[in-house]
């Protein structure tokens, strides 16, 4: 699946009450810096060391609209709402997010698509009440110009001419203007930086507590909350059981003077506790949240999720339940016990941070006053302080990256063992759908929708062992729809499949023991000279990025250029990353790691990470071109280690053919053909065994070595 990216905070600082930078959330709108903490809320911060780690979006052209032929109800309901009584509101933003930042959300949290009609992952809809505008990065912008109706306004962010959200409001709003959003959907950085732009023409930013806006015009439409039951991942496949895990984590915990941690990312909580769950499609997790103090464990999720199998598990491994919407409080308490918190606001959403430092300030207003001037003298010296002392009195918020992140990223070997297995079995499934698809369309000359091969694909995953789900929506596009990066096909719009167009399929599985994630793109015709040469292309990047040799904790920006290269030299490019992090048996997008044209990442890879290596092309309205391998970083020997450094490169894990009839030899290299030659070589060692037939004849066909001798 294409590349998005994840920003982690990599220099530290220390601050009280003051402005600060801040490191950025997951979303596609772009604040910049911070604002101010609450006073006497002392607070630790990891700052970015560019300065801003929000994704700027630049300016885009705007989109014409044809003149409306009628009212949107929908938005005419939510400004109607902007005047209720203690409000009084002059915009609302509606982000993509659930109250976990997470990148796919479940059906209830999908307010976003539900207002603007916009369903791709990714974007911000910002309703005014004479206006509405939604971001969204490349990957979507086709889909969002068919999608969106003629009241809103497209914002391609990250093309030249386009306002970031903050900039945006401050440009079409009369000073003093109120900006509402729901504090649970936004991280605390983005708040904080959008807090921090709004003011800069006296606008205010309000948090709305008392219910999503959205919500109110949903009503008994909205789905209701996922109540799926969640389920033990096996120590088999998980390879490290979760008193370890929390034993190491409470470790991060003393070296970082904190005594607890909040822990809000849903597939940190589900490696943490080996949990997997059912609340998101695609994606095996479960809504909650998780306190782990020195001495206890709390997991905060609906209880009637947890079965006896799972409550003998967390008693074993002393994990206390309690309900999902208990957490605030649990927060407060750990402020009124003078707890040192630690919290990462690039993920951590504004209404659990509130509350803490809102506590915070309660417990210092309530010291007495010589008590309360020590433990102020006490912090001002954590402005040259390397450590914490947990034995200072009062509460405190230590804002930094968390360790879960990089600890989940790292596989261990049975992490990755499973990886292997469950891509060798869904190359099997593979192999099976392109001998059926090619035997159907070439010989048969059988025609198929986008959604019926999608559906046959998912036919031939399902019968392979430990198959659970798909790790996202396929992306099933025949010709110009291939151009739509994250393409989704609908059974009454879709196109066919045939021997006339370039047809790319990006898609993947969940298994018991591994995600997976690969896409070729084929042409079962004739392909054009064009086609030949940008495939071509892609592909060359795609063999540059696979072979690097690079030092450890390289960041993965470093590498995004050799997946490029190729394609600037006759002035092309693609408006995604390159590379994403992958989770085992857990999210398909995985971070902190990332590898992408995007410098704020600086999150270094090392070994036992997984990244995907997914170069593409698109002409829009033509044809789209992407090759996909997920590959593991390992430790590579190499003649010489100047500096004392350990040395990386890939090793694969995806073994599904590509397609040579759409190469131009004449613009590979012998290197270049050679290593296609091996990989294919590889493909045909470790996949035969699994099939047989048919498809064993199909594969032996496509993974014969390229003449060597056809270059010119």
């Amino acid at each position: 699946m294409e590349a998005v990216i994840w920003k982690r905070p990599c220099v530290l600082a220390l601050k009280s009450c003051g402005p600060f930078a801040t490191c950025g959330s997951r979303g596609t709108f772009g604040f910049r810096n911070g604002g101010r903490a609450p006073q006497r809320t002392f607070i630790l911060r990891v700052i970015n060391s560019t300065g801003s780690g929000a994704v700027v979006a630049r300016p885009s052209s705007a989109r014409k609209y044809k003149k409306s032929e009628g009212v949107d109800r929908k938005l005419a309901a939510l400004r109607q709402l902007f005047h209720k009584p203690g409000l009084q509101m002059d915009a609302y933003i509606i982000p993509s997010q659930d109250p976990h930042q997470s990148e796919f959300i479940a059906e209830c949290f999908m307010r976003r698509a539900f207002i603007s009609g916009f369903t791709g992952s990714a974007g911000t809809a910002v309703v005014t009440k004479d206006k509405a505008s939604l971001w969204t990065d490349g990957r979507y912008f086709l889909q969002a110009e068919n999608q969106l109706g003629p009241d809103w306004m497209l914002m391609r962010a990250g093309t030249p001419g386009v306002p970031t959200v903050s900039e945006w409001l401050t440009d079409v709003l009369s000073p003093g203007s109120k900006v509402g959003i729901d504090p649970f959907l936004f991280s605390s950085d983005a708040a904080e930086e959008l807090k921090h732009t709004l003011s800069t023409k006296d606008h205010k930013l309000i948090y709305v507590y008392d219910g999503n806006l959205v919500d109110e015009i949903w009503k008994e439409d909205r789905p209701k909350p996922p109540a799926a039951p969640v389920r033990v991942h096996d120590i088999k496949y998980a390879g490290l059981d979760v008193s370890s895990k929390i034993s190491s984590l409470r470790q991060n915990l003393v070296e970082a003077g904190a005594t607890s941690i909040v822990i809000s990312m849903l597939d940190e909580i589900a490696w943490l506790l080996n949990l997997r769950g059912n609340d998101v499609a695609h994606s095996p997790v479960a809504y909650a949240y998780l306190i782990v103090e020195l001495d206890s464990t709390t997991l905060f999720i609906d209880p009637s999720k947890i079965t006896p199998e799972v409550t003998v598990h967390l008693r074993n491994s002393n994990v206390t339940v309690k309900p999902y919407e208990s957490l605030l409080l649990e927060v407060e308490r750990l402020a009124n016990c003078g707890a040192k918190l630690w919290l990462d606001t690039s993920c951590t959403n504004v209404a659990i941070v509130d509350a803490f430092h809102s506590a915070c300030n309660k417990y210092f207003e309530n010291l007495p006053k010589r008590s309360k001037q020590k433990s102020i003298k006490e912090r001002n010296k954590l402005l040259n302080a390397k450590s914490i002392d947990s034995e200072m009195e009062g509460p405190l918020a230590i804002h930094k990256a968390s360790p879960v992140a990089i600890a989940k990223a790292i596989k261990n070997g049975a992490e990755l063992d499973g990886m292997r297995q469950a891509h060798l079995r869904d190359a099997a499934a593979l192999a099976e759908f392109w001998t059926w698809l090619e035997t159907k369309v070439v010989q048969d000359k059988t025609t198929f929708t986008e959604v019926e091969v999608a559906d046959k694909l998912l036919e031939f995953r399902s019968k392979q062992a430990g198959f659970l789900d798909t790790s996202f929506d396929t992306i099933s596009g025949s010709g110009a729809n291939g151009a739509i990066i994250h393409y989704r096909a609908e059974p009454d719009t879709c196109d066919i499949v045939d021997d006339k167009k370039l047809y790319l399929l990006d898609s993947g599985g969940q298994y018991v023991d591994g995600t997976t994630d690969v896409t070729r793109t084929v042409h079962l015709g004739e392909p054009s000279s064009r086609e030949m040469e940008c495939f071509t292309r892609v592909l060359q990047g795609h063999i540059a990025l696979d072979q690097a040799i690079f030092p450890e904790n390289t960041p993965g920006f470093v590498l995004d250029v050799l997946a490029r290269s190729s394609l600037w030299k006759i002035g092309l490019d693609y408006c995604h990353g390159t590379g994403h992090g992958v989770g085992a048996s857990l999210n398909v997008h995985e971070g902190p790691q990332g590898i992408s044209y995007r410098y704020e990442n600086m999150t270094g890879l090392q070994e036992g990470m997984i990244v995907s290596n997914e170069p593409g092309y698109y002409e829009d309205r033509s044809f789209g071109i992407r090759i996909e391998n997920l590959v593991i970083v390992r430790d590579m020997e190499t003649a010489n280690r100047f500096g004392g450094n350990s040395y990386l490169g890939f090793e694969r894990l995806t073994f599904v053919p590509i397609q040579s009839k759409l190469l131009d030899l004449s613009l590979m290299s012998p290197a270049e053909i050679e290593w296609l030659n091996n990989y294919h070589s590889e493909v045909w060692e470790k996949v035969s065994p699994l099939v047989q037939g048919d498809v064993h004849e199909w594969l032996w066909k496509n993974t014969r070595p390229v003449p060597v001798h056809s270059t010119a």
